[in-house]
């Protein structure tokens, strides 16, 4: 399934991508008097791994019900995990970015967190505000973890995911390498746009299998290949969980590969007006304009 958000006067609503459209889960509840169905974002991802049978059923009852299918073209969708409990992102988690970035290549996991404030959807616009110039852009795959993970082995780690998205991890570098720890230059508003879906683990069979792409103003700058993270996403899981309990709605930027402004020689940094998407196999694309901001 590709689970989706949108935003309606009352706020973001839950809904289900499909070849009819999307299904408003709320209405489809409502008329199936299904009480097991989860009707708002944060419900379903507290439930995680348990609401996608009942919300795959919703969607089989629902398929001769043309009025409870939305044009997604008419939708302005939201982040498909809007309020993630935990934010942990891979730095350096491929070893021709680490190269490019001029830095070791890592024995461990080297991880930082971003906030809630940093969350925003496809099409938002991310402001660039004025007291940096460094801006940069870095495709990852996430993980959105879809039930409690406490201490699980690498080859049990993917029965936890309930998910995955594309995801931007935006930079202000000058800010980011002011001092040994990342978190300033990584947590300013809106840098981490994700979505457009959240796709469910049984679309995504193998999550080292997918191909990550990057354009800035329709000019591809990052084309690379999840086979070649240092950490894959199972031994992340496992390697988290050792330390602490990740919760369901938990999120996980696993990285980038090469092609950051950082590393190139001419570095014509990230500016208002630039617009940049991020593509994923089978994960939809990702888009955001950056505009000006104090």
């Amino acid at each position: 399934m590709l689970l989706v958000t949108y935003r309606t006067p009352g706020g973001l609503a839950l809904g289900v991508r499909t070849e009819r459209g999307i299904l408003d889960v709320s209405a489809a509840a409502g008329r199936f008097g299904r009480r097991d169905v989860p009707l708002h974002v944060d419900q379903a991802l507290g439930m995680g791994l348990d609401a996608l049978d009942p919300l795959a059923d919703l969607v089989a009852r629902a398929e001769e019900e043309a009025d409870l299918f939305l044009p997604e073209d008419g939708l302005r969708l939201g982040p498909p995990v809007p309020r993630p409990g935990k934010i942990l992102c891979v730095g350096l988690n491929y070893r021709a970015h680490a190269a490019e970035a001029h830095m070791a290549v890592p024995a461990y996991p080297v991880l930082f967190a971003k906030f809630q404030n940093a969350v925003a959807g496809p099409g938002d616009p991310v402001v660039l505000p004025s007291i940096a110039e460094q801006y940069d852009y870095e495709a990852e795959l996430v993980v959105v973890i879809g039930r409690r993970a406490r201490r699980v082995p690498a080859e049990a780690a993917l029965d936890y995911v309930l998910g995955y998205c594309n995801g931007n991890d935006l930079s202000a570098r000058e800010l980011q390498m002011r001092t040994s720890q990342w978190l300033l230059g990584k947590s300013l508003d809106g840098f981490l746009p994700i979505g457009p879906y959240l796709v469910t683990r049984d679309e995504v069979p193998d999550p080292q299998d997918l191909r990550i792409r990057l354009w800035r103003n329709g000019e591809i700058r990052q084309d690379g290949h999840t086979r070649n993270m240092l950490f894959p996403v199972a031994e992340l899981i496992a390697y988290i969980s050792r330390y602490m309990t990740l919760e369901p709605g938990d999120i996980i930027a696993t990285g980038t590969p090469e092609g950051v402004i950082m590393g190139l020689a001419e570095k014509d940094w990230l500016k208002p007006g630039d617009v940049v998407a991020v593509e994923i196999d089978g994960l939809g694309r990702l888009e955001n304009r950056l505009v000006a901001g104090e």
